[in-house]
């Protein structure tokens, strides 16, 4: 069993090792399969904080044994599972011998859901064992998950899998994450645990959860697991102060993140104005007041243009323990970016010829998302890339009241009419992006569509990237993780 015992730390604060432990740097939670395993690993063996994305986890595992498995690492991996049989399941589903043939599309996976299928929660949790199972393979550096918490629905189960091998920290963003330490407490615990689910025009009396438990997947001999520690990305310090003073929702730090992240952003605060190039202009109210952070006590990371040596001093000066970095790992070596467009971006902005926009429309969600504007990829400025819409793997869909008091699903990049049927109003589906696929090809693993061709990659970095690039890779050469690390870490 690969679980850790459970330490005795009471729930939002530091354990017995105490603040020596902390890193300095935060490697960013990146996309889906960006902060893989791989990386995550690189920079924890560099001695600061690795990180992987559990975003859309369980098709990440189930593409990448469709793609033969190079190197044996996920089988590796699943036979360490605490349940066998899953791990047989899986792999009777998904793994192929052979690789996939280029022109085969991968094997659909079920989608999240409220009542989600066994099939779905099984390979939810496996696939998040197996990716922070590798990244701690072999060394006792710290790792951890990030997700977001507007992604609900897998929520429960990829938490699971992370703790059953072992993750350090849990990072959630994207929302108010004030359920997670309960839950965290729970499954150490091996507890079932409960999370409400955001139902758009549920009544106060339904009372929507997703349920987990975890004798579902261990059904003996169930481990005390570590409470991993727990930090909120937030954009504001009202939210940190309203985490902060709830005996349930205290977290044990903070990320704080500028709008100039890549990724999805925090709306912008009061009344949305855009520029002239229809972007989302941030001002003073958006800025987090570092003062009222320090007063709460708790350690905290700077994020969004801090991937730099003097940012780090700067962060350090203010308080902060130290920054989380996104971008500049993106475009490394173990980053699960394909290796085509990690060349083609460090070209690019090293040329000055890569903008960045912050689009306000291209995320279901309804908050900001940075699309690098590229040749080739969904932000191609010329305009070339054409999809079909269709919502086939449902990470950001939108759970729904139906009259008869059920929920159904809808996304603002399926279909107008489509989303019509379900209620939606049908402009909101005007210039929304399918993240899913886009994200999905951009990490070397597009489906694949009869007569359409391949999915086209959708790249995502931070405004401010050019300045780290230049200092790490001159000549848009390959870099690496321990790269960045000893770059950043030499503004100490």
């Amino acid at each position: 069993m690969t679980g850790i015992v459970r330490g005795s730390a009471e729930p939002g604060s530091l354990r017995a090792a105490g603040a020596a432990t902390l890193p300095t740097l935060i490697q960013g939670g990146m996309g889906v399969a960006v902060s893989g395993w791989r990386l995550a690993r690189a920079v924890s063996l560099a001695g600061q904080l690795g990180v992987v994305s559990g975003t859309a986890i369980a098709v990440v595992l189930a593409r990448r044994l469709q793609d033969g498995d190079p190197g044996g690492h996920l089988r590796r991996a699943l036979a360490q599972f605490p349940n066998s049989a899953v791990a047989a399941h899986i792999l009777e589903r998904y793994f192929r011998p052979e690789p996939r043939e280029p022109d085969t599309p991968y094997r659909p996976v079920p989608v999240p859901r409220l009542r989600p299928s066994r099939v779905f929660t099984e390979l939810t949790v496996a696939a998040s064992f197996v990716e922070v199972w590798l990244a701690k393979e072999g060394h006792g550096g710290s790792v951890g998950i990030n997700l977001l918490e507007k992604i609900q629905m897998p929520t429960l189960p990829t938490l699971y899998g992370a703790m059953l091998a072992g993750v350090d920290w849990v990072l959630v963003g994207a929302g108010i994450p004030a359920h997670i330490p309960a839950v965290l407490e729970r499954f150490a615990d091996s507890r079932p645990a409960s999370l409400p689910l955001d139902v758009s025009g549920a009544e106060p009396a339904d009372g929507f959860q997703m349920h987990f438990d975890p004798g579902s997947i261990v059904a003996e001999r169930r481990p005390e697991l570590e409470r991993p520690r727990f930090l909120a990305i937030i954009s504001s310090h009202v939210l940190a102060n309203h985490l902060a003073r709830s005996a349930d929702a205290r977290p044990d730090g903070f990320v704080v993140e500028a709008p100039v992240a890549g990724g999805h952003n925090a709306p912008p605060r009061g009344r949305l104005e855009l520029s002239e190039t229809g972007e989302p202009v941030y001002g003073q109210r958006d800025a987090v007041d570092l003062e009222q952070l320090r007063a709460l006590g708790l350690p905290f990371w700077l994020a969004g243009g801090y991937g730099s040596p003097a940012k780090l001093r700067e962060a350090q000066s203010q308080g902060a323990r130290g920054v989380q970095v996104g971008s500049a790992f993106a475009l490394c070596e173990e980053s699960g970016l394909q290796a085509e467009l990690k060349d083609t971006a460090r070209r690019e902005i090293l040329a000055t010829r890569l903008r960045v926009r912050t689009d306000p429309l291209a995320s279901p969600t309804g908050y900001p998302f940075k699309v690098a504007q590229m040749a080739g990829t969904v932000g191609d400025p010329d305009g070339v890339t054409v999809r079909r819409r269709r919502c086939d793997l449902g990470y950001l869909s939108v759970p729904y009241r139906r009259e008869n008091g059920t929920v159904g699903y809808r996304c603002a990049a399926e279909p107008a009419d489509d989303y019509a049927a379900k209620g939606g109003d049908p402009a909101a589906t005007a210039g929304r992006l399918c993240l899913c696929n886009g994200l999905l090809a951009a990490a070397g693993m597009p489906q694949l569509r009869p007569a359409l061709g391949a999915e086209v990659p959708l790249l995502t970095l931070g405004d401010e990237v050019a300045e780290a690039l230049r200092a790490l890779s001159p000549e848009a050469r390959p870099y690496h993780a321990r790269d960045v690390v000893s770059y950043i870490m030499s503004g100490r």
